[in-house]
């Protein structure tokens, strides 16, 4: 399976913030901006892997700043790091003031998701070449993070988590 470029993956998404996606406060609903971060994040998936995907995990998102109504929200998108079936996606989320020309950041998240053969099942993906900088920061801490997540999911025992023992653990 051909090796496929982090910028490869990358998405795009915009969207307007309107009232019936607001809160009481006026503030975009956490729960819609991560409806929008899961679609851009699948597109993302689909982009490096050419299958459909589904959303296996998200990780802890934070929200640094709200997002005002009638603000744009930008969401950007990559593939930092495929493994066998699934691809961590790294997202990073702006709010944009447009009639005073200010943009901000939100927050940043990572998601993870499977490719599915015709059948529904899980299929092999094709690996993650990093080029920048950014890029090989992402991709070295993805397994790390993947680590993390499988932990608490149940799903490796902490003992088995060799990465995160390095972070930890001097030999």
């Amino acid at each position: 399976m051909q090796p496929r470029k982090a910028a490869e993956s990358l998405i795009y998404m915009t969207e307007l913030v309107l009232p019936n996606d607001t809160n009481f406060f006026g503030n975009l609903m956490g729960g819609r901006l991560m409806y929008w971060m899961d679609i851009a994040a699948a597109l993302s998936a689909q982009k490096h892997c050419n299958a459909p995907v589904v959303t296996a995990s998200v990780d802890n998102i934070s929200f640094e700043s709200p997002i005002r109504l009638g603000n744009v929200v930008h969401i950007e998108a990559k593939v930092s790091r495929a493994f066998n079936t699934s691809m961590e996606v790294h997202l990073k989320v702006w709010g944009e003031d447009v009639t005073q020309r200010y943009k901000y950041k939100s927050n940043e998240a990572y998601f993870t998701f499977v490719a599915l053969d015709p059948n529904g099942k899980p299929r092999l993906v094709p690996p993650v070449i990093p080029e920048t900088e950014e890029e090989k920061k992402l991709f070295d801490g993805a397994l790390r993070r993947r680590q993390l997540r499988l932990i608490l999911g149940g799903k490796l025992k902490p003992d088995d988590a060799t990465e995160l023992k390095a972070l930890f653990i001097k030999e």
